[in-house]
């Protein structure tokens, strides 16, 4: 098996990246699929995806987004990038589709030679050293006209999820929805956000206010 692993700048691995080779190794990997897949499928469905387009997903867990989306027909490359090697292992084990490639590296330190269309995070944006640096780098991977789809559960307007932070120890950038979107303009995306409720869902919160779907489109 051969993973590839990019430089992180010199960086010991940290928090976050010890935290998700645990979870690679506990279960957890498969849980986040099926915490996140029912929201993340709606979003992705009011996508058309009908042009020949490249994917990249940023903290791609297991790889699952990145196989759904390599299945599309017009999708010619779907890559998943993970700073957690045990998950981006579980990934290359899964991966079937010869679409698909998986990279050990977080999007801040990515280097990359083709651009995307489309670029996906779930529940991977908090977590990295600066919102404002990734922000910038994700814009310059994308083509022109190109969109990238951020979703989080994790932003001060939905208080059940506010204390995750605490409860996890570890470093989450916790922002509004208005401050999310000032980031992506600042960044240079036109934005627009919207809601995906879980109305299945035994969790009041995900009922009541979801999952936050932020697009950011890069001027053509």
């Amino acid at each position: 098996m051969k993973i590839i692993r990019e430089s992180k700048r010199g960086k010991c691995m940290d928090s976050v990246e010890k935290t998700f080779d645990d979870w690679a190794q506990n279960g957890r990997a498969a849980l986040m699929e099926t915490e996140h897949g029912r929201n993340v499928l709606k979003f992705l469905e009011t996508i058309p995806f009908d042009k020949p387009f490249t994917f990249l997903d940023v903290g791609c867990g297991n790889g699952w987004v990145v196989r759904e989306i390599a299945e599309k027909e017009n999708c010619k490359r779907a890559i998943g990038i993970d700073k957690s090697k045990k998950m981006i292992r579980q990934s290359e084990k899964k991966r079937g589709n010869k679409k698909t490639e998986f990279i050990h590296t977080d999007i801040e330190s990515m280097k990359y030679r083709i651009k995307f269309d489309f670029i996906f995070s779930m529940e991977s944006l908090y977590y990295v050293d600066s919102v404002k640096v990734a922000l910038c780098k994700i814009y310059r991977l994308l083509k022109p006209g190109g969109q990238f789809f951020c979703g989080t559960d994790f932003y001060t307007d939905n208080k059940a999820t506010s204390r995750w932070s605490k409860m996890m120890k570890l470093q989450m950038h916790l922002h509004s929805e208005k401050k999310w979107t000032e980031f992506f303009k600042d960044a240079g995306f036109d934005v627009k956000t919207r809601h995906i409720k879980d109305l299945q869902s035994r969790k009041k919160w995900k009922r009541e206010y979801g999952t936050l779907f932020i697009t950011g489109t890069k001027s053509a």
